[in-house]
């Protein structure tokens, strides 16, 4: 940097310095140009955007009558009676129903609002409301609202709302009130356990056939399921959802059991509960070369080789193991129920872990 003859700086050209050349600060632009809509100039427009929202308003109503239907007239059966086809109709209807009713109130108020009502745009400064004049104000606000809205001028649209609105929570409450009573502890045990001293085989799932040791060979794995599952006439579906197993056979070298679970396995054979501990999804993929189970809902991952603990994803327990044993004609055996309860967890899954160990 150098000076001038008179001593002052001397500027490069591409050097700002405070005070030369200010530029004037943005100007507020203001609102831009009100554009009228169809809706706004045409009396037919704004007639026939009444309807449409009164038809979707319509559509919600259906959809909620579609969900009661479903949910009421269809007859599942007793236990197992119902057929997997019943059962894929009644989910069918069940999502159709709950979707009309949400997306009919939701689409309706969205094209009421953008058709409708008016859009012109308010700017005010912003001040607490304090004062009793305020107060009033606010009053006259919410006032200004409900008569820009046009429903007391529209009765058409606020009867369909209302009946959509009126509608839309009688599907929660039937779901709610099909609850039942408390479970208790029925979660914390399942059909392995021993039934009058006699341990229940494993068999593969679906056809009940028992499995045995020589059948499994290693790096092989089966889906099982507990001997007489398949006898029962009621609430087959809920004990089999407690009770499925993966079978494994890994090296016995391989397998690393803390104390106390060093005879849960058979000759590397290993029996693993198939529910995810995360929210109860299915554990059906198995990486024979890692020895990893896969859960294909949230990528959970589980480590057989040490016991099923978690390696990966967002479920927070290893898998519950089922111990396991032969009995004297080579069939593979459950000496126990699972030592704690199987699926995610729940309010009250510690203290019937407990009573389960106890």
């Amino acid at each position: 940097m150098g000076n001038h003859s008179d001593g002052s700086p001397n500027h490069s050209g591409t050097v700002a310095t405070a005070g030369q050349n200010e530029v004037e600060k943005f100007q507020d632009p203001g609102l831009p140009p009100h554009r009228l809509r169809l809706a706004d100039t045409d009396p037919k427009a704004a007639k026939r955007a009444e309807r449409q929202v009164a038809v979707l308003f319509g559509a919600s109503v259906v959809g909620t009558l579609i969900f009661l239907v479903a949910y009421f007239a269809i007859d599942l059966g007793a236990g197992s009676g119902a057929n997997i086809a019943t059962i894929r109709l009644q989910n069918a209807l069940l999502g159709l129903g709950t979707a009309f009713a949400m997306l009919g109130i939701g689409t309706g108020i969205v094209h009421w609002a953008k058709a409708l009502m008016p859009d012109h745009e308010v700017s005010e400064e912003r001040h607490a409301i304090r004062t009793e004049e305020d107060r009033l104000a606010a009053v006259r606000i919410v006032d200004d609202i409900v008569e820009e809205t046009g429903i007391k001028r529209r009765p058409l649209i606020r009867n369909t709302l209302l009946g959509a609105v009126a509608l839309a929570p009688l599907p929660a409450i039937a779901v709610f009130g099909d609850l039942g009573p408390r479970p208790d502890n029925k979660l914390a045990h399942t059909m392995w356990a021993p039934l009058e001293g006699k341990l229940k085989r494993l068999t593969r799932d679906p056809d009940g056939t028992p499995i045995k040791a020589s059948d499994v060979t290693l790096g092989s794995a089966f889906h099982v399921i507990p001997e007489g599952l398949n006898e029962l006439h009621e609430g087959k579906l809920n004990e089999k959802a407690k009770a499925v197993v993966l079978l494994m056979r890994l090296d016995p070298a391989s397998l690393k059991p803390s104390a106390g679970r060093e005879d849960w396995s058979y000759n590397g054979i290993v029996a693993y509960s198939k529910i995810c501990t995360h929210v109860g999804c299915p554990v059906a993929l198995y990486e024979q070369q890692t020895h990893h189970l896969l859960c294909p809902c949230h990528q959970s991952t589980f480590d057989l080789t040490q016991e099923c603990k978690v390696i990966f994803g967002p479920a927070s327990r290893p898998l519950p193991q089922l111990p396991i044993a032969v009995d004297n004609e080579g069939y593979l055996v459950a000496t126990s129920d699972f030592k704690e309860p199987v699926g995610p967890s729940y309010w009250e899954r510690d203290e019937h872990e407990r009573s389960v160990n106890s």
